[in-house]
């Protein structure tokens, strides 16, 4: 399998809502992937309000033959389903999806509190049982908490195949996300790892001036989304890095670098360390969008955070945030309409406080 996997999360859309997703300029994509020799497909129950899972039927499922692609879908765990919860969310992915099965099934964003409530739940013999009645080839989960709880779930629950963890060289040595001590933590227990936010939300395709000009000079055909998905795929036991692909450019790009994978050479790899200790968010969101799903006022909380970043990261840009920020707000919730109920902090696997960062955004940008 070619290291480079499509993940459809940030597919390209018709309208702000995120769920009229643009079938034609997707099937497009997915066909420039699939003619470079490429298979791995990544979505969700809740990517797209669900919508992600109709769209790779649509593109992939009726377009291609079975044997040319492999999906892999979450089961989401955040509304702390029952048995009976958890074989309803199993089937509408399955329906959904339109496939006789599926490839690798995953519990979705495994943390410490939510690992508790699986093995209470038997989420983990849930996934059992389908394996073993053929409607899964593979299990695993997704992760987002610290080594010494990825430790003990590996050491408890032998028979994962695989975990998904999120590695970027700006989160490589960060005390909260901890990307190198969860890898070596799967390393050690021999599980093959597939990579997600290896360009963390799309900070690393557009870094500091200063950055930007390092990896252009090192290399000044490569973009600096390549740098940080190659970084990720050079590791020792990553099977495939997923990229959340929004236009054919973006394909385009990855496929020419991945096609032929080479890895880094250690002083890349260190050159891209050092560069990391120059990138500075103010709030270290990856746009994955789960707090906006079930935001009670709308509030489109990564695209803020977003704009947030860019002004605080040049202070010059303060105008032009504002601007953009104004015209964000006509037609969703303002930052300072959050009435504080949480539902996005639960939803987080960044574990960010929203509502306190919602309300620096709206003191800066209002």
């Amino acid at each position: 399998m070619k290291k480079l996997g499509f993940g459809l999360m940030r597919l390209p859309c018709k309208s702000s809502d995120g769920k009229d997703i643009d079938l034609e300029r997707v099937s497009e994509m997915v066909d420039k992937f699939l003619s470079r020799g490429f298979t791995y497909f990544d979505t969700a129950y809740v990517y797209h309000g669900g919508f992600s899972e109709v769209a790779f039927r649509e593109c992939v499922v009726k377009r291609h033959p079975r044997d040319s692609f492999t999906i892999t879908t979450k089961l989401p765990l955040f509304s702390k389903p029952d048995r009976a919860g958890m074989e309803k969310l199993f089937n509408e992915s399955y329906e959904r999806l339109g496939v006789e099965y599926i490839d690798y099934y995953w519990l979705h964003a495994l943390n410490r509190d939510s690992y508790r409530y699986a093995k209470d739940s038997g989420a983990f013999d849930y996934l059992r049982e389908l394996k073993a009645a053929g409607k899964i080839r593979h299990m695993g989960f997704s992760f987002h908490d610290n080594a010494e709880t990825l430790d003990k779930i590996l050491t408890e629950q032998p028979d994962m195949e695989f975990v998904q963890l999120q590695i970027n060289y700006l989160d490589w040595e960060d005390g909260g996300v901890q990307s190198r001590l969860c890898y070596e933590t799967a390393v050690k227990h021999g599980k093959p790892v597939i990579v997600m936010e290896p360009v963390k939300g799309g900070a690393l395709a557009n870094p500091p001036k200063k950055v930007e000009k390092l990896l252009k000079d090192a290399d000044p055909e490569a973009s600096c989304a390549s740098w940080a998905v190659r970084f990720a795929a050079s590791l020792p036991g990553v099977m495939v890095v997923l990229s959340g692909m929004s236009n054919i450019e973006q394909v385009e790009d990855n496929v020419s670098y991945m096609e032929d994978f080479k890895p880094l050479n250690e002083d890349e790899k260190a050159m891209l360390l050092s560069a990391a200790e120059d990138i500075k968010l103010a709030i270290p969101c990856t746009a994955c969008r789960y707090c906006t799903d079930g935001c009670p006022m709308s509030i489109k909380i990564p695209d803020i955070f977003a704009i947030y970043n860019t002004m605080k990261r040049d202070l010059h840009k303060k105008w032009e945030a504002r601007e953009k920020y104004a015209e964000l707000i006509k037609e969703s919730g303002k930052a300072d309409d959050c009435i504080g109920c949480e539902q996005c902090v639960n939803a987080c696997p960044q574990h960010l406080e929203i509502p306190r960062l919602l309300a620096e955004c709206s003191a800066d940008l209002s």
